[in-house]
């Protein structure tokens, strides 16, 4: 069964230094989905150490809760977020939403 439309839930606005948590969720899909988050159309990587890009963020990611958790945001963590539920019968994207820092 393809998921449905994942609930998004992202902070509008968090203070420099601060814990962020976001959170995806769907449950209609079958087998259970995989979550991956995007910002600005940009896939976050799951293993922050490999992926150059985002070498200044400390978060983590975690594909089978669908929750990413920054622990001491910075201005480079401002932006768009969405976050696409994937199962083996296909994939729903949440509406972005805007975080700022």
């Amino acid at each position: 069964v393809k998921p449905m439309t994942p609930r998004c839930t992202v902070p509008k606005a968090v203070p420099v230094g601060k814990t962020a948590s976001l959170h995806c969720h769907e449950n209609e899909g079958y087998p259970k989905s995989t979550y991956s988050w995007y910002r600005n159309s940009e896939p976050l990587s799951p293993d922050t150490k490999a992926n150059t890009k985002h070498h200044n963020s400390s978060y983590t990611l975690n594909p089978t809760t669908g929750t990413l958790v920054f622990h001491a945001v910075h201005k480079g963590d401002t932006g768009r977020y969405s976050c696409i539920a994937t199962n083996d019968a296909g994939f729903a994207k949440c509406e972005e939403q805007e975080m700022e820092v």
